[in-house]
């Protein structure tokens, strides 16, 4: 199984239209293409798609590492709203503490805008998460 395959798993995210493009080494980068599912009531994107679509880049980022991490502490700022396009998510490590790592995720628009900013930290557990290239 690849990682890709491993992330079709992760039915919320697919559910909400998140696609996993690019994965190495403490690295991803997801797409979500804004749908009206997406609206909150002021009809802009809602910051939960937003968060949605960072934590999987994170997710994807951090397991590209081999080992089950999970979540710990999250914080997100909003700089824009939005209500059409494509957002992307990029996650990229800034600390890689074996048990404690931290990752940075920029959302952009289709127009490299910045929409959020997400940091997290992880726990990485002694469970290995196996994948094939791809």
């Amino acid at each position: 199984m690849t990682i890709k395959d491993f992330f079709k798993k992760d039915k919320f995210a697919e559910m909400a239209g998140v696609e996993l493009l690019e994965v190495e080494p403490g690295r991803a980068k997801a797409r979500m293409e804004v749908q009206e599912i997406h609206f909150n009531a002021g009809n802009v994107v809602q910051g939960g798609a937003i968060f949605t679509l960072a934590d999987l880049a994170f997710a994807a980022a951090i397991h590209s590492y081999g080992r089950l991490t999970v979540s710990i502490e999250t914080s997100i700022r909003y700089f824009k709203s939005t209500n059409k396009g494509v957002l992307y998510a990029e996650a990229t490590a800034i600390h890689m503490h074996p048990k404690i790592p931290t990752f940075e995720v920029k959302v952009t628009d289709q127009e490299d805008t910045l929409i959020a900013l997400f940091t997290v930290t992880g726990y990485t557990k002694d469970i290995p998460v196996v994948f094939e290239n791809g």
